[in-house]
């Protein structure tokens, strides 16, 4: 999509908000209550889409969000991209988009305890993984090496380009035109890009070239946070890898019960499995355990977050959506001492499943494919299908270099393994 195209169909609203008061007796009727908070997102207009296209009669707009990222062509892509394990070593694996899944149903029930806007957090959680490239974070830093010279590659920044520019189903748009609000979600759920609040206090020319295009047409705010439901969606994310990666690394014989035993914070639940589940506990099924473990993990978990959360929204006394971009904290975290154990956990994943010395090798030869195919491409457009090598009618390196990057990002890792074997006359074996 054009940046004209873009500034010439946007449509900007005015959010407005409420004020609330503080104090114990209004935590408690938070708590309680059933509508919305006034620094919900959906408590003021949304801020608008690049193209006014009418309000719907049956949808809000972020319903329509969620919608339209359903039925986006990344999304089915999902169904074949790699999580940790690649699709075909497994039926029960995850892939990219069951986790996309366990982190919409994550992040829509902490959304719904903080009485929060549940279809802008479902939509900022079913997209913040659509750029995300063949063979998961293999086939990111694979695309960002060969793209050093142009820009490196980034799968937020993806996700962002699918939703603004690569779906074509619209004959008004490219994209998905999707609210304000969710843009600005898929760009920042992590945190500010640039500034003294975001990591390591970026620069702007630390950003992506595409967010930065964006940004040019509509403020994306990249110094300040995104809105709670944003926030919510990148929490849960942590929360749903975390908890499958376990389950996965446990199939996958990776990693044993024992080795949760070492690892205080699922230890502490194992015992109390033990003690729940005493005497018939040794004869348990190892399936319906692990499983045990990771629901009980995930409930730990949602509700640290929401108590947490509930304690510094009240204490910052929010009274609107500005309330939460002006700060100057995220506050949707966990609680220091679960954060701490985390850590545990994480370091313990890192060594034992994404460090293993299998995965690594796996990895490095789907690295491999990934370089293969963007230079194959490179040396012969004509390899591509006709509408991307009508894109690379240019003689600008850039553009050309960026247009493959897209095609390459955009593969599935089935289709890449059989465009790598029609290119190639041999193909590592992904085992």
């Amino acid at each position: 999509m054009s940046r004209d195209r873009i500034e010439a169909g946007y449509v900007e609203m005015t959010a407005k908000g409420e004020c609330h008061e503080e104090g114990s007796q209004e935590l408690q009727a938070w708590q309680l209550k059933s509508e919305y908070m006034p620094f919900a997102a959906n408590q003021g207009p949304s801020e608008g889409r690049f193209f006014d296209e009418g309000d719907c009669p049956m949808r809000s707009p972020f319903q329509r969000d969620r919608d339209r990222i359903i039925h986006s062509t990344a999304f089915r892509r999902l169904t074949h991209k790699t999580q940790v394990f690649i699709y075909h070593e497994g039926d029960h694996y995850r892939t990219r988009l069951t986790h996309t899944l366990e982190v919409a149903q994550i992040a829509r029930s902490i959304a719904r305890m903080l009485h929060l806007d549940e279809d802008l957090t479902e939509a900022i959680a079913l997209a913040h993984d659509l750029g995300h490239s063949p063979f998961g974070h293999a086939g990111e830093r694979a695309l960002n090496r060969v793209m050093a010279e142009f820009g490196g590659f980034d799968h937020n920044a993806q996700s962002l380009k699918h939703v603004t520019s690569l779906e074509h189903k619209y004959p008004q748009f490219d994209g998905l035109n999707l609210s304000y609000e969710c843009l600005e979600g898929i760009v920042k759920h992590n945190g500010p890009l640039v500034g003294d609040l975001a990591r390591g206090g970026a620069k702007l020319q630390a950003v992506h070239s595409y967010i930065l295009e964006i940004n040019k047409i509509r403020d994306l705010r990249l110094d300040q946070f995104a809105l709670l439901e944003a926030q919510v969606a990148a929490i849960a994310d942590d929360i749903a890898y975390c908890n499958h990666d376990i389950d996965d690394g446990l199939r996958a014989g990776l990693i044993d019960l024992e080795d949760l035993k070492e690892v205080p914070l699922t230890a502490q639940l194992l015992e109390e499995i033990k003690e729940d589940f005493s005497p018939q506990f040794e004869s348990l099924d190892k399936g319906r355990l692990i499983y045990e473990l990771n629901r009980r993990l995930i409930t730990a978990m949602v509700a640290d977050i929401t108590s947490e959360a509930q304690k510094l929204i009240f204490e910052a006394k929010l009274g609107n959506r500005d309330d939460v971009r002006h700060a100057k904290r995220s506050y949707i975290q966990f609680s220091s001492s679960l954060f701490l154990a985390l850590k545990e956990l994480r370091e313990f994943l890192f060594a034992t499943v994404y460090r293993d010395k299998w995965v690594m090798q796996v990895m490095g030869h789907a690295e491999d494919i990934v370089v293969d195919l963007f230079q194959a491409y490179s040396s012969s457009a004509e390899s591509l299908p006709s509408d991307w090598q009508a894109l690379l009618q240019t003689n600008d390196l850039q553009d050309r270099a960026i247009h493959i990057c897209d095609f390459v990002a955009g593969m599935t890792d089935r289709y890449a393994l059989q465009e790598h074997r029609r290119l190639f006359d041999v193909t590592p074996d992904l085992r």
